[in-house]
């Protein structure tokens, strides 16, 4: 809903088990990057996304597209 156009290339450190699990968005640390430690614990998803992005997460209710499968069965192939 922030009607933002286009891919982006983004890098988000969070803690997305709690304080001290440091967690990543985009990929590897670059080089001579630290990772985050327990002593200086990564934030929450939404303090990071605020923080590090500038977005806020808003809860709302709606609608969205679903597939269910609820069943599957292999077939059988010649060898």
């Amino acid at each position: 809903m922030t009607d933002l156009k286009g891919s982006y290339d983004v890098a988000l450190e969070w803690a997305p088990d709690g304080p001290g699990t440091p967690g990543r968005l985009g990929g590897a640390l670059p080089p001579g990057e630290a990772t985050p430690s327990a002593e200086s614990p990564a934030p929450s998803i939404f303090t990071a996304l605020q923080e590090q992005l500038g977005l806020r997460l808003d809860p709302r209710k709606g609608s969205v597209e679903v597939l269910v499968i609820d069943h599957v069965e292999k077939v059988p192939t010649e060898n």
